[in-house]
């Protein structure tokens, strides 16, 4: 750590195996998943030949390899959503076909602890040669898949064959070996997750070298002998220490800055907060939609320029929409502010969310803003990187509920839950939260400390909400008295088991309207209530053409909540300006009955002075 750099108080993550979710909104969803989603990931996996890629290459089958040179990597996150699953409900059958699975990856493994099927079965000459060939991006998601499993079962396999693979990497590139620049970013973040379930810190080393190699010349492959692509597009332009703005593909993107704020977050070392701060407001300020969703342009499947944010032709990819959930999450624990928490609930309940089906089988790859009729979730793809993502994501929700500070606490994301936490100080602490969120803000916690003790509570207030009302041990606490701090209603006391805490948090509807520099969104307006961005849809509105509706600016509401339709949802009626019904329905949910156009942002009828997104 060189003179000008300064160790940072950072905040610990909550691991997924110490948080069980039991939400009304999101245990069905969960149960959707293990019962539908990931069976038919598995079964997809199986028909595409990704899985018999593993045991041709372990000479356990005859033949070529099938599909895309990157297809190991959906396997890799099949078995992490597996590992997670199995911690909230152990299966039998599924963790016996996990390790049929792993026992495959294993035997693919090259005695040197190389492990990438394609090159192994086609192209073994060409090892190590293209940047762009995801060997790294393939080994990234074994590593994680690995970590997850082992933490979920004990069991130790496949992080035996991730540490070999992450040795031989190590031993072919770093100081005085071989130049890389990864092509696709995972293993750089990957890495940082074996470090902390191995303690062995070359591999968190091995990762900021990568992340060091940036920017300096070194790329080779089809990403940099493309001149519409360049080195840009892979975030290879400018060293990383020197990143002013969001560029290139979005995935990729948000996949390196979340590996810097892991290396960040792992050394204590502030040496890239400031390229992060920038970068983070130039995403969010200038480059993401209400959804929390980014990338607009699918011809490099990420950014353009600034406020450059079309409905109908946005890209929006469901893996751009979890990778900014790491990200954000990684920033709130390096950082310790709310506002990185508020993306991460933005994109949990809108980017992310709207990427899967209700039935938990069909999948959008982009998610726009705004539809004519002509687009629909798929049950698989040829590149399915989003379907697994998302298999692997959503049974992980857990880790982002809370965060250990350096004197308690934090609550993060509002959802019916147990937790048992161990703060800093080593007190157990047993958290219950019970709450209907994100349809209603009232949150109760109820707070079991192993022995009375005195710590910190952070609450976040998040950003759409405009006033709380908050009670602790049934004493009401006015907003004159609460401590505030970044984005976090902090209580400091003495807590004995069986306190309470109730925060009720204003959930109006609100009209929001996109800066004036966004031109597709001017003269119209959006729908969100809570966390939860809303939308129009054709089924709804018999006979209307699309884009026949607009809003007055002081349009009134009336919120129903709908337990019978489309899982359980609230939604908000309102009328147009010649009377007519308008009922909007969350736009996490759109695409999930008849086919038919959908809208977010709705003409306005005239202008006024509302809150502006």
């Amino acid at each position: 750590m060189t003179e000008h750099q300064t160790k940072l108080h950072i905040w610990q993550g909550v691991s997924f195996t110490g948080v069980t979710i039991n939400d009304r909104f999101w245990l069905p969803r969960l149960k959707v998943l293990r019962q539908t989603t990931l069976p038919d990931c598995l079964s997809k996996c199986e028909e595409t030949g990704r899985i018999k890629n593993f045991a041709k290459a372990g000479g356990l089958l005859e033949g070529h390899y099938e599909g895309k040179y990157y297809n190991d990597s959906d396997v890799y996150k099949v078995l992490e959503g597996i590992a997670y699953t199995l911690m909230s409900e152990r299966d039998a059958r599924l963790e016996a076909e996990a390790d049929r699975i792993i026992g495959l990856i294993a035997a693919a493994q090259e005695e040197d602890g190389y492990l990438c099927a394609y090159f192994t079965l086609e192209n073994p000459e060409s090892k190590w040669t293209d940047m762009e060939k995801h060997e790294m991006y393939n080994g990234g998601h074994l590593i994680e898949a690995a970590v997850a499993y082992y933490e979920a079962t004990g069991k130790r396999e496949l992080l035996e064959v991730a540490c070999r693979l992450a040795d031989h990497v190590d031993g072919v590139f770093g100081p005085g070996k071989r130049h890389w620049v990864e092509g696709h970013q995972e293993i750089e973040l990957a890495l940082v997750k074996l470090y902390r379930v191995t303690r062995a810190e070359r591999y968190w080393k091995l990762a900021l070298w990568l992340l060091e190699e940036r920017g300096h010349g070194h790329g080779v492959g089809a990403i940099w002998d493309n001149p519409e692509w360049g080195p840009a597009y892979c975030q290879d332009d400018v060293p990383v220490r020197e990143i002013k703005q969001v560029t290139g593909h979005a995935v990729r993107a948000m996949y390196l800055y979340t590996a810097m704020a892991d290396i960040v977050h792992a050394s204590g070392d502030s040496a890239y907060a400031e390229a992060l701060h920038r970068v983070w407001s130039h995403t969010v300020e200038r480059n993401m939609y209400i959804t929390g969703g980014i990338g607009p342009s699918r011809h490099n499947e990420g950014f353009t320029f600034d406020y450059d944010l079309p409905n109908e032709t946005a890209y929006c990819e469901t893996c751009a929409a979890i990778a900014m959930v790491f990200w954000n999450h990684r920033m709130n624990l390096t950082f310790r502010d709310g506002k990185y928490a508020d993306v991460v609930e933005r994109e949990i309940y809108n980017g992310a969310l709207s990427g899967i089906s209700l039935s938990g089988d069909k999948y959008f790859y982009e998610n726009p803003l705004a539809s004519q009729g002509g687009h629909h979730r798929v049950p698989w793809f040829e590149t399915s990187c989003c379907p697994t993502n998302l298999a692997r994501f959503l049974p992980s929700l857990g880790q982002y509920v809370y965060a250990i500070t350096e004197d308690g606490l934090a609550v993060n994301q509002y959802m019916n839950s147990e937790a048992k936490l161990v703060l800093a100080s080593g007190l157990g602490v047993g958290l219950k939260q019970s709450t209907l969120y994100p349809w209603n803000g009232r949150i109760e916690l109820e707070v079991n400390p192993a022995v009375s003790a005195s710590f910190s509570i952070r609450l976040r207030v998040p950003e759409w909400c405009r006033g709380y009302r908050l009670e602790a041990g049934s004493v009401s606490i006015s907003s004159a008295e609460a401590l505030t701090d970044q984005g976090y209603l902090v209580l400091n006391r003495h807590w004995s088991p069986g306190d309470t805490i109730v925060l009720e948090l204003d959930m109006p509807v609100d009209l929001v309207r996109a800066k004036p520099e966004v031109e597709a969104d001017r003269g119209r307006v959006a729908v969100q209530r809570g966390p939860v961005v809303y939308c129009l849809e054709q089924t709804d509105h018999p006979g209307w053409s699309y884009d026949a509706f607009s809003i007055a600016a002081g349009a009134k509401f009336r919120v129903e909540s709908l337990p019978e339709l489309l899982g359980g949802v609230t939604v908000l009626w309102s009328q147009d300006e010649e009377g007519r019904r308008l009922r909007f329905i969350p736009y996490y949910a759109w695409d999930n009955r008849e086919p038919g156009y959908m809208q977010v942002w709705v003409r306005e009828r005239e202008e006024s002075g509302l809150y502006r997104f």
